[in-house]
């Protein structure tokens, strides 16, 4: 078990990430995106965690759409998703 140290180090990585995407979307890469033919999807890290957060860029906010662990099969569960 992890316990609360590390919780809060992952809730303070997670606001990092999302603060840094928010303020600047196009930061992210598009690269999974491009891959998976999913116009718009981007991913942005999680410092110190091996975690990806997956969003869209829209005109007024972002969509948060999944946080994934980087060792798990991302392109079979993002194609997943249209279904």
């Amino acid at each position: 078990m992890a316990g609360s140290a590390v919780a809060e180090r992952f809730l303070t990585s997670t606001r990092a990430a999302l603060e840094r995407f928010e303020a600047n979307p196009a930061i992210g890469s598009p690269a999974h995106g491009i891959s998976l033919d999913i116009p718009g999807l981007r991913s942005w890290p999680a410092d110190d965690f091996q975690v990806l957060w997956f969003y869209f860029e829209r005109e007024d906010h972002v969509d948060v759409i999944r946080l994934l662990g980087e060792r798990q099969d991302i392109a079979t569960i993002l194609a997943e998703r249209d279904q």
